[in-house]
């Protein structure tokens, strides 16, 4: 995050509460093929510590099953709901057209504010114009940075995915890779796109793309494996997500390859590969922060006017490296499902 975005932030930052008695447990996701979702809401959870009026807020991801990246946005969603008397609701599809209609199950609800992630943004932007004319606001966060201010949300949170790919381009120049696949496993998705074109830009050996289907991990593991088997140069996988990078890890004993693997995101796991030397480093975005900063700037957004960034500019949550030399200050928080 820049100096001129921290300094904003911090003049919208006035929280009026402390952490609540208790969190909202919240889940909801669905099949990539639209099957049937799962939704809870904390319709009997303890009222936080602010008080405020009781808002509703929707939460609504572009998650995958089995994609732990999401769990660690939802529970810095939830500790923002908590202290701010808030009950959140959390819905997730990956499918675009899935997602946009949970936005518009969420103005049919009324709820008090929704925060969306922008993975497929034309997708989107219908009914992201049907809230506003319903009056309520939307903000961003995660996925969407190019896009937030042309579809008209308050506010958003999360990193430049190009940058965060330039970054990571650097990184192997520096580590002497000669040769690195970019494993994107979701086609379509525009943040994981930047994050292997950003890498391509200042990498200055090879770089090939290769897609996967992020939804069928036993599927991922073979299609790295052959590239492996197939091209003995690669010298650096990089994935895009804590999962991919551990099977990515596994592809490697089964292709024999002598390759290394780093990634985009942490998990606890991710983490514990990184202390043994079997992942190289992460890109870290911090989702936690993003989950609770795209929920407190609308309690501050209804109860106080703000808006984060002046409604000009994102907040960024990353880029920042984690690897050897600082993995054990992150671990303890992973192993919370913080980081």
């Amino acid at each position: 995050m820049d100096r001129s975005t921290q300094t904003r932030f911090r003049k919208v930052a006035p929280f009026v509460a402390v952490a609540a008695a208790a969190a909202l447990t919240l889940a909801g996701c669905s099949s990539s093929s639209g099957g049937k979702k799962s939704q809870e809401s904390a319709d009997n959870a303890s009222a936080g510590k602010a008080s405020t009026p009781r808002m509703t807020v929707a939460l609504v991801t572009h998650q995958a099953p089995g994609d732990t990246f999401w769990d660690i946005v939802r529970k810095g969603a939830e500790a923002a709901a908590a202290k701010d008397n808030i009950k959140l609701v959390y819905s997730a599809d990956p499918n675009a057209g899935n997602q946009a209609n949970l936005v518009q199950n969420a103005i049919d609800q009324k709820v008090d504010g929704v925060a969306v992630t922008l993975a497929k943004p034309d997708a989107m932007k219908d009914v992201i114009s049907k809230a506003k004319a319903a009056n309520i606001p939307v903000v961003g966060l995660n996925s969407g940075l190019s896009d937030w201010k042309k579809l008209g949300l308050l506010q958003f949170f999360g990193q430049d995915e190009t940058v965060a790919g330039e970054a990571l381009g650097k990184k192997l120049n520096s580590v002497g890779a000669k040769k690195a696949v970019c494993v994107i496993q979701e086609q379509g998705n525009v943040g994981l796109t930047q994050r292997c074109a950003g890498v391509k830009k200042t990498f200055s050996g090879a770089t090939e793309t290769l897609y996967v289907n992020g939804t069928d991990m036993p599927s991922v593991k073979s299609t790295i494996t052959a590239k492996l088997t197939q091209d003995k140069a690669i010298d650096y996988v990089v994935t895009l997500g804590a999962p991919y990078a551990l099977t990515a890890v596994q592809s490697l004993s089964d292709a024999g390859s002598k390759a290394k693997v780093a990634t985009f995101d942490l998990n606890k796991d991710l983490t514990s590969a990184i202390s043994k030397g079997t992942i190289q480093f992460a890109v870290d975005q911090q989702p936690y922060l993003q989950g609770y900063l795209a929920v407190d700037s609308l309690w501050l957004y209804k109860n106080n006017g703000n808006y984060s960034g002046g409604g000009e500019q994102p907040v960024l949550t990353g880029p920042a490296f984690v690897d050897k030399t600082n993995v054990d200050a992150v671990a303890k928080y992973a192993a919370n499902g913080t980081r």
